[in-house]
C-alpha cells in the first residue's frame, strides 16, 4: 500500500505534467498567432462574406459568380451567357480602418462574353467602402477606394495596384486633391498566370500605401467622399467627408481571378 508521502508526490507529479504541457500549448498557440494575421478567406467556404451584384439583391449569387474550387477563392463566369453589366463584389463582413491587407491574386482563363474591353484582366479589391446593404439594387460599384489589379495582355505595360475612386477622392502627397477617377501605380507589369502578392497598408484617414511584392509603388492620404456624386452624398454625416474606414471587398469586372490567401493584420490606431 503506498503511503501518503508516495500518493502526494504521484499528484504532484501529475499537477506538474499537465501545467506543463498546457503552458506548452498555450505558448504553441502564442507563437502561431504572434504575427497578428487573420484570415478573412478560409480555404473552405465563402463564411463570413456577403455578395452583390449589380441588378440582384443582397446574398444573391447569381450564376455561383464568387465561388471556392480547390480551395481558392475563385470568381468565375462560366455559368453566364453574356455578362450584361453584372458588376459583382464580396463583401468581408466586418469593416475596417488601420490594418494591413495582403492578397494573392492571379488572373486565368478567358474574359466573359459581353464584358468591356477596359476590364480584360480587371478586378479589385476596394476598401473604406459603403455597407452593402446601403448600394441601391442597381449600383454598378460600392462607393469606396479601389485598389485595382490589372495582369499584363503579355506585351505592353500596364501596372497593378493602381487607384480607382468610385464616389471618392483622395490627397496625393504633394497635397493635391484629386479628383481623376483611374491613377497609375509605379508597379511592373505581370503578365500570365501568376500568382502577385498584394499588401494595402491603411491608416485610416492618414496615409494608404499599396505594396507589391514588397515594394510600395503608390501612397496618399485623405481618401474622401465626392460630393458631386449622388451615391457619395448620401453617406455624407454632419458635414464630414472624410472617410476613416469601411468596408473591404473584391471585385467581379467579367474577367476570371482567383484568390489563394486573404489576410489582414489589425494595426494600433
Amino acid at each position: 500500500m503506498k503511503t501518503w508521502q508516495q500518493m502526494a508526490t504521484a499528484l504532484l507529479i501529475a499537477v506538474v505534467a499537465v501545467t506543463t504541457a498546457m503552458a506548452e500549448d498555450v505558448a504553441e498557440k502564442s507563437a502561431g498567432d504572434s504575427d497578428g494575421w487573420i484570415q478573412l478567406f478560409n480555404g473552405k467556404d465563402l463564411s463570413g462574406w456577403k455578395v452583390k451584384i449589380t441588378g440582384y439583391e443582397l446574398g444573391d449569387n447569381f450564376g455561383d459568380t464568387f465561388r471556392v474550387e480547390d480551395g481558392l477563392l475563385t470568381v468565375s463566369f462560366d455559368k453566364y451567357k453574356e455578362f450584361g453589366g453584372r458588376f459583382g463584389h464580396i463583401f468581408y463582413e466586418k469593416p475596417f480602418s488601420n490594418y494591413v491587407l495582403r492578397v494573392e491574386y492571379r488572373f486565368i482563363g478567358e474574359q466573359a462574353p459581353g464584358g468591356p474591353g477596359w476590364a480584360f484582366r480587371n478586378s479589385g479589391i476596394m476598401i473604406h467602402g459603403q455597407s452593402p446593404e446601403s448600394m441601391r439594387k442597381d449600383q454598378d460599384f460600392p462607393v469606396s477606394i479601389e485598389v485595382q489589379t490589372l495582369g499584363g495582355n503579355g506585351t505592353d505595360k500596364r501596372s497593378t495596384a493602381n487607384l480607382c475612386t468610385p464616389g471618392t477622392n483622395f490627397v496625393n502627397m504633394e497635397g493635391e486633391l484629386v479628383t481623376r477617377h483611374c491613377n497609375s501605380s509605379t508597379s511592373k507589369t505581370y503578365h500570365g498566370d501568376q500568382w502577385v502578392t498584394l499588401e494595402i497598408e491603411v491608416h485610416g484617414n492618414k496615409l494608404i500605401k499599396h505594396i507589391i511584392d514588397g515594394e510600395t509603388v503608390m501612397e496618399y492620404t485623405k481618401p474622401q467622399l465626392d460630393e458631386k456624386d449622388a451615391d457619395a452624398r448620401a453617406l455624407i454625416k454632419n458635414g464630414d467627408k472624410m472617410l476613416y474606414g469601411g468596408t473591404i471587398s473584391l471585385q467581379s469586372e467579367s474577367h476570371p481571378v482567383q484568390y489563394r490567401k486573404v489576410e489582414i493584420k489589425e494595426l494600433k490606431e
